[in-house]
């Protein structure tokens, strides 16, 4: 460690942090590209080859002319992911509770003497098939 100093470990770190962030906006790039549905391909090859044949120009245009759109793709995906999940978890747990609410007001119902055996499993019967 004698032949290298603090200072030059301090740059040697910061180099290697920026040589990573650029990797990481590199693939973050192209992922964006291929993601784009509106842009054609011709159009995406052009971006490619700018961000390959000129790495930090390219990298650093395609951030200023279509960073803004960049982070609209990325809300756009997030919320469709959230979306899917959502209609997941719906499908995953059976029943609503509106129907379990709707069962709860039928048995009360019966329970009173308002409803009689029949007309509540007639009722049952046509809320668990629509349910379903």
């Amino acid at each position: 460690m004698e032949n290298y100093p603090m200072l030059d470990l301090f740059w040697t770190m910061l180099l290697l942090f920026f040589w990573v962030l650029w990797f990481f906006l590199l693939f973050r790039i192209i992922g964006d590209l291929f993601r784009d549905r509106e842009l054609g391909g011709w159009a995406k090859a052009g971006w490619m080859i700018l961000v390959i044949v000129l790495p930090f120009v390219g990298v650093l245009v395609y951030v200023i002319v279509r960073g803004k759109g960049m982070s609209q793709r990325d809300v756009k995906q997030a919320e469709a992911q959230q979306t899917a999940f959502k209609q997941y978890v719906r499908e995953a747990a059976g029943p609503s509770d509106d129907s379990v609410d709707q069962l709860h007001k039928l048995s009360e119902l019966k329970s009173r003497g308002d409803l009689t055996e029949e007309e509540y499993a007639q009722a049952k019967q046509k809320l668990l098939a629509r349910s379903s």
